[in-house]
């Protein structure tokens, strides 16, 4: 069980987090994690294209290493890179040196100046946090497509998305091959929606502080 809107709560919890970016314009935050996967990130990429539409991708370093090429085209679409660490940590389950190691191990990997980091399945000790927010951004999301669920057919996952975005909100999808079968009907209908509402789809900054 999952919030699709991220609640009050949460974000009062955690208000040094970004949740999504306080506008009144029609502008909404696609985010992709997991990635680059060959095929995939791909579709995503073109699918983007498709609808002049630009996003931010978090990164696992790994995936990064294992296949550059993709990794260059996701920059070479002028979209936004965000640091999700290197192997896709759960920072719960993780001691804090370890996961800091595989978060600077991460930004290694990427070789690109950014300051945006979200911590993979959202989990992250105080701990970890304080000293990331030292040199980053943690984004985290405001509506979770749940792409990854198994359980959630795609009609649900584009009613949900559909019902709970606003103006500014940050949307989590991934571009990962568990997700693939929900997240590759979900995002050109979410793309094609918004557009014809007037909205744009911008990406996060990805040097400068998310305001």
């Amino acid at each position: 069980m999952f919030l699709h809107k991220t609640n009050f709560l949460l974000r009062a919890l955690f208000p040094r987090y970004t949740w999504r970016v306080p506008t009144r314009e029609k502008v909404i935050y696609l985010t992709f994690d997991d990635g680059p996967i060959p095929e995939v990130t791909e579709f995503v990429l073109d699918t983007l294209q498709q609808h002049r539409a630009k996003a931010t991708f978090f990164c696992i370093g790994d995936n990064v290493r294992k296949h550059p090429g993709i990794f260059e085209m996701v920059q070479n679409g002028g979209h936004s890179i965000g640091n999700h660490t290197f192997n896709h940590l759960n920072g719960w389950k993780t001691e804090d040196q370890p996961y800091l190691e595989n978060f600077r191990q991460c930004q290694q990997q990427l070789g690109v100046a950014t300051r945006l980091f979200r911590p993979p399945y959202g989990r992250m000790k105080r701990s970890q946090g304080t000293q990331v927010l030292k040199t980053h951004d943690v984004i985290m999301w405001d509506v979770l497509t749940g792409d990854f669920s198994p359980s959630l057919t795609p009609e649900v996952i584009l009613q949900k998305t559909l019902k709970y975005t606003e103006p500014g909100s940050i949307i989590l999808f991934h571009d990962s091959i568990k997700a693939w079968p929900r997240m590759s009907y979900a995002l050109p209908r979410i793309l094609t929606h918004f557009s014809e509402q007037g909205y744009r789809f911008d990406r996060l900054p990805q040097t400068t502080p998310v305001s």
